[in-house]
């Protein structure tokens, strides 16, 4: 994605070509900044409040300074960002930073084709359950392995979830999606569409998916993704499905209200 303004607690906007993170921030050298990353619509940031509460308790549990001031930081992004655009905001040991990014240019024609998805297994660590941190080296990796657009971890035969994104699946007519907790990040996607149209949440296998009517993916910027191939395999018919589309539009106006 294409970096259009930067704005760093302190100094306000910089060049999006300055640096902002310190050589020997630790936080940033061990991969345990935490952040958040959100869509913008019309020059309102969604769910907002929500990405917030997740930040600040992602910063305790990875030892880092509360994110204080981080929403006026987003103000002065979003005064000089286009309307509509990626917002992150991140937090280390030393800075506070917030970034307005183009929003990438194919996700239309992905949720018109629909996903592919690669399995790989995974051992998720309950330290850092519920955390969003700068630690995506395993996920990243599996991504590029994978001759998908995206990956599918099962952790000890359960799903969980993909490199950034959750995943549900329609059985006849009703939803399913893995439980929050370890290996299982509670995105914020998730959490909005579950209150708009409540799933079943539990720890299911594999077969579970693939033999599923329907499967689709929710994320901040992707929204709801449907996913019409697993290892190589259609899921159903090959074609994206009902449920993705329904939720797809109820975030959309959601997001307008």
């Amino acid at each position: 994605m294409t970096l259009l303004v930067v704005a760093v607690a302190g100094r306000g906007l910089v060049d999006p070509a300055e640096p902002v993170f310190d050589a020997d921030d630790e936080a940033l050298l061990r991969g345990g900044a935490a952040f958040e990353t959100l869509r913008v619509y019309g020059g309102r940031p969604f769910l907002l409040d929500r990405h917030l509460r997740r930040l600040t308790f992602s910063c305790g549990a990875l030892g880092l300074e509360p994110p204080d001031g981080v929403a006026e930081l987003a103000d002065i992004v979003l005064e000089a960002a286009p309307p509509d655009h990626v917002l992150r905001l991140y937090r280390t040991e030393r800075a506070l930073v917030a970034t307005a990014a183009a929003l990438p240019s194919d996700l239309d024609a992905l949720r018109d084709r629909g996903l592919t998805l690669a399995t790989f297994e995974r051992v998720a660590s309950p330290l850092l359950a519920g955390v969003k941190s700068t630690s995506y080296a395993e996920p990243f990796a599996a991504r590029r392995a994978a001759a998908a657009d995206d990956v599918l971890f099962v952790s000890g035969g359960a799903v969980t979830e993909c490199a950034t994104a959750n995943v549900w699946w329609r059985s006849g007519e009703r939803l399913f999606t893995p439980r929050a907790g370890t290996g299982v990040l509670p995105g914020v996607t998730r959490g909005l569409l579950l209150g708009l149209e409540p799933a079943e949440e539990g720890a299911f296998a594999l077969a579970d998916v693939t033999d599923a009517d329907e499967v689709f993916t929710t994320s901040s910027i992707r929204e709801v993704m449907p996913v019409v191939e697993i290892d190589g395999r259609p899921v159903a018919d090959g074609a994206p499905g009902p449920a993705a589309a329904r939720l797809q539009a109820a975030l959309r106006l959601h997001s307008s209200q």
